[in-house]
Order: C-alpha cells, then sequence, then structure tokens
C-alpha cells in the first residue's frame, strides 16, 4: 500500500509538471481543468448547450430493436419478463397485505420494473451492488427467492437480519447485495469505498450503486461523484428519475439538465437513458461495466421514468398529483412495452402469458402462506446476538426481562415468538 501511494505521487507531480510546461501555453496553467482564454464576456447556462439525449430501443409507437447491437438469447429475454412480472405481483399482494395490517409497512417498484431488471441482467454476480429501495428486482435476478423477500418483510425467525430491519431493507451477502439502509443517500460513498478497493486488489468486477434524483441532491451524493471521478472507481451510478422525491417533484427539486449533467462537470462519463426501456437499460448497463472494467473509472446512467405507485405506504400521491396524469404514464409501462417486443419477435403469446401470470400468483401466494404462520425471532437475541460476549449490564438487563416475563408473559405476545 506504501509502495502504491508513493507511486501515485509520484505520477500526480509529473502530471502537474508536464501541464505547466506545455507547449501550447505562454505560462503556467491553473489547476484542475485545461481551458481557453476569451475576451468575451459570458455567463454558461443551461441554455447554452443541448440537453444530453435519452438513448431509447424500445418506444411505445416504434420498434427499433432491428438496430440493437447486443444479442440477447431467448432464455435470458424471458428471465428478464418473468422476473419484471414476479417484482409485480410480489408488489401488489404485500401492498394489501399492508393495508390490511399484516406487515408494517411496504415500498413499491411499480413502473421501474425495466431499470432493476435491465441493469442486474447488464452485471454478474461478482459486481457489488449498493441499493436505495427500490431495486428488490436487482435482488430477485440474483437469485433471491421469494421466501426471503417474504421472511425480510415478516420479520420472521427466518428473516436473515433477524427482524432488526423495517420491511424492504433486504441484503444477501452471497448475492454482494449489500444491505440497505435507511438514511437518503449513505450509500453513495460507501459504494465509492468499496469501488475504490476492487481498484486496489485488481479486480475485474465493478459496483453498481442506484439512487433517486431526490437522493442526489445530499450532500453524500455529491461526495461520492469527486471522490468516484478523483481517485477513478470502478462504479456505476444508476439514478432513477422518477418525477417525485417523495412529493416533491422533479422541477422543485432541480434547474438545469437533470441529473445526468452533473456527471461531465464532475468529469464521470454519462449518458442518459429511457428507463422505461428494459432493452435500453441493459445495454447501457452493459456498456457501463465494460469501461468500468478496462478503464478503471466511473459512469452515471441517469434512467428516466416514472413512479406509478405512491412513494410507500405511508404515501398518498393522489394529494400531489392527478389520477390522469398516472394513467397516461401507465400506458408507457416497461412490462407491457416489453411484452409487446417478445410478441414480435415470436418468443411470447397469450397464453404463455395467462400460464405465467396464474404460476407467479400461485408460488408467490404459497410462500406468502408459509412466511406468516413463521413465528418471530426469539426475544433473547436481542441481548445475545449484539456482543461476542455479553457485558455485565447486558446479562442483568436479560435477566431482568426473563424474570418479567415469567411473572407477567400473560399480557405480552410470547407465544408468536420462538422459544429455544
Amino acid at each position: 500500500m506504501a509502495i502504491y501511494c508513493y507511486r501515485l505521487k509520484i505520477f500526480r507531480a509529473l502530471k502537474i509538471i508536464t501541464r505547466q510546461l506545455s507547449v501550447n501555453s505562454t505560462g503556467p496553467q491553473f489547476f484542475g481543468f485545461e481551458a481557453k482564454y476569451t475576451n468575451e464576456l459570458k455567463f454558461i447556462n443551461n441554455e447554452s448547450y443541448k440537453s444530453i439525449p435519452i438513448y431509447q430501443v424500445l418506444s411505445a409507437t416504434k420498434n427499433n430493436s432491428m438496430n440493437f447491437p447486443v444479442k440477447l438469447e431467448k432464455e435470458t429475454l424471458l428471465k428478464m419478463y418473468h422476473d419484471m412480472i414476479s417484482i409485480a405481483t410480489m408488489d401488489k399482494i404485500l401492498y394489501e397485505s399492508q393495508r390490511q395490517g399484516r406487515i408494517s409497512f411496504y415500498m413499491t417498484s411499480s413502473g421501474e420494473e425495466a431499470i432493476q431488471i435491465g441493469s442486474a441482467a447488464a452485471l454478474t454476480l461478482q459486481d457489488i451492488i449498493y441499493a436505495q429501495y427500490r431495486e428488490a428486482g436487482v435482488l430477485l435476478y440474483r437469485g433471491y427467492k421469494y421466501s426471503q423477500f417474504l421472511n425480510q418483510c415478516y420479520s420472521n425467525c427466518e428473516d436473515s437480519a433477524k427482524g432488526r430491519q423495517m420491511p424492504v431493507h433486504y441484503g444477501c451477502k452471497e448475492l454482494n447485495y449489500v444491505t440497505i439502509s435507511s438514511p437518503l443517500a449513505v450509500q453513495l460513498p460507501q459504494a465509492v469505498g468499496a469501488a475504490y478497493a476492487l481498484k486496489l486488489g485488481k479486480k475485474k468486477a465493478c459496483v453498481a450503486c442506484y439512487f433517486g434524483e431526490g437522493a442526489a441532491s445530499e450532500g453524500d451524493a455529491h461526495a461520492a461523484f469527486n471522490f468516484a471521478a478523483t481517485l477513478q472507481c470502478p462504479i456505476i451510478f444508476i439514478c432513477r428519475n422518477n418525477g417525485y422525491a417523495i412529493s416533491t417533484p422533479a422541477s422543485e427539486q432541480y434547474k438545469g439538465d437533470g441529473i445526468g449533467v452533473r456527471g461531465p462537470a464532475y468529469g464521470i462519463n454519462t449518458i442518459r437513458v429511457d428507463g422505461n426501456d428494459i432493452l435500453a437499460v441493459y445495454h447501457a448497463t452493459k456498456m457501463a461495466r465494460d469501461f468500468c472494467i478496462d478503464n478503471g473509472k466511473p459512469v452515471l446512467i441517469e434512467t428516466m421514468t416514472y413512479r406509478i405507485g405512491h412513494h410507500s405506504t405511508s404515501d398518498d400521491s393522489t394529494a400531489y398529483r392527478s389520477l390522469d396524469e398516472i394513467e397516461e404514464w401507465n400506458k408507457q409501462s416497461p412490462i407491457l412495452k416489453f411484452r409487446k417486443y417478445l410478441e414480435e419477435i415470436g418468443i411470447w403469446n397469450d397464453e404463455e402469458e395467462v400460464e405465467l401470470q396464474k404460476s407467479t400468483l400461485k408460488k408467490f401466494l404459497a410462500d406468502f402462506a408459509e412466511a406468516e404462520k413463521k413465528l418471530k425471532p426469539e426475544w433473547k437475541e436481542m441481548f445475545t446476538d449484539v456482543y461476542h460476549e455479553m457485558p455485565q449490564h447486558i446479562k442483568h438487563q436479560m435477566l431482568m426481562m426473563d424474570n418479567h416475563l415469567k411473572e407477567y408473559g400473560e399480557h405480552y405476545p410470547v407465544k408468536d415468538y420462538k422459544h429455544n
């Protein structure tokens, strides 16, 4: 590590000297950028240049897939579609479950399925995922089972987080999916640190970090962009610009050309993609990954989409947007768009659609019933599963709790908890 740092210092020094002695200059250059002098006094603003275009393969009116440069196998295409249907099914059932009081909280991904599945299909299991809270599809594509999602949302004894997280805060070490944190944007600088570690370890992998346009307003996002660019880390920043940060519309969240314009300002290669187009998302993510691995540098992908559902089960989005607006965007559903494409290339039909919907629902409901029956984690784990060796004061607290439940246990739902 010391040798690496020493070489890095020498490289930086040589780079500065080279710039200062550039034959194209008449004197030393200002640090940090290269620019020409001008005698024209002029402000630069968002009207001074063309907006970043939106890369698209599939549109609602025209199929541009004939020019799609990537060949995807039938099995891959069908897995992508199956997982989109699975996420939509899971969202519907668990959202209604929260409304019935069966789970405490939930957040849907309606309208954003293409971003999750399209990007996941372009990554490998060696790539590390730092998600926000609408990336359940990424985890599903990697192999996470219905039962694991359900156990987490029910906080039962089979939950890998042992019932200590809110619903939808998934994580899986085996699938390189870092457990979700509630505070906004905290995963961004952490993801850059992980990417830097991959670089130092000379790993042929990258980090994919997901966040919304609201999170991009947090200071952590700007720190992450700057660190990733200056340290040249192999990370793909995937921004879900879905139009609303809870109730704040994008028009009040930022001015200028979206989130994508911030990439070049930090020295990050950037692309803007139709987030309702799964093929466009796949292609952009694949190209970004190849670039990260080959060059050891970051990429920012701004995926433009629309959040069909409420922000969460604690939100009523009709208070700040119209039903007509939601319905209009519903017509641009990424699932419908992708299904139309699969039908056009002859690998999907109505009969298969009916069977998939039926089998997915049946399997999910079966796992749902099992998860609901499972007991909560044993209460003693609050004490025994924190420290490697329990301090004396924690042992005392556990003893007090044990005595309390022995005396007043009939006042608590003790039968709902696992006993060893």
